[in-house]
């Protein structure tokens, strides 16, 4: 046991949101204390960690739409230039799904969405940059995301670690992994 309070110590000065409280006062002796503590431990899994999973993980989704729709744009950018044709069909959503056609006579300039409710006009080229550069952005910020992810998903594995080490269910074997090399 003493090993997990070592492991969950040095973690807690990284952040200390993510550990559970007083688990430096582990006592084993009775067996309340250790039915208390895994339930500690189990409640500490469900409403700290997973919802942190789950609020990262929707971070990282919302980012990965985000440069979904800048592909498309871009996308759309590069088809507009193929054709050298200025006038433009397409459909709007006014919102909840409802579309109207819409006709755009000169469409060399267009309004781009650069963050915060803000757009800008931009003609073809400075667009296909800017989306260029902002993709290349969110995509550092989706890699970000995705360590945190595995960082809080370390943590779930350290926290089960430790209610097996609580319980005394060291012995059992951890499942067999696939190697895929």
């Amino acid at each position: 046991m003493s090993h997990f309070c070592a492991l969950m110590s040095a973690r807690e000065t990284k952040q200390t949101a993510m550990v559970p409280p007083a688990i430096h006062k582990t006592n084993t002796d009775s067996h309340g204390t250790v039915d208390s503590k895994v339930l500690q431990y189990e409640r500490f899994i469900d409403e700290v960690l997973k919802k942190d999973l789950q609020r990262v993980t929707e971070q990282r989704d919302a980012v990965y739409e985000q440069i979904s729709h800048y592909l498309q744009l871009k996308n759309t950018l590069q088809a507009l230039q193929e054709t050298d044709s200025h006038r433009l069909k397409t459909d709007v959503d006014l919102g909840c799904n409802f579309y109207v056609q819409a006709e755009v006579e000169d469409s060399s300039k267009i309004f781009v969405l650069v963050g915060f409710g803000f757009f800008v006009e931009m003609d073809h080229a400075e667009a296909l940059h800017f989306i260029d550069k902002k993709t290349s952005q969110l995509t550092a910020f989706t890699d970000q995301l995705t360590k945190d992810c595995a960082k809080i998903k370390a943590n779930i594995r350290l926290v089960l670690q430790g209610l097996r080490e609580l319980q005394g269910l060291t012995e059992l074997p951890e499942r067999s992994r696939r190697e895929i090399f």
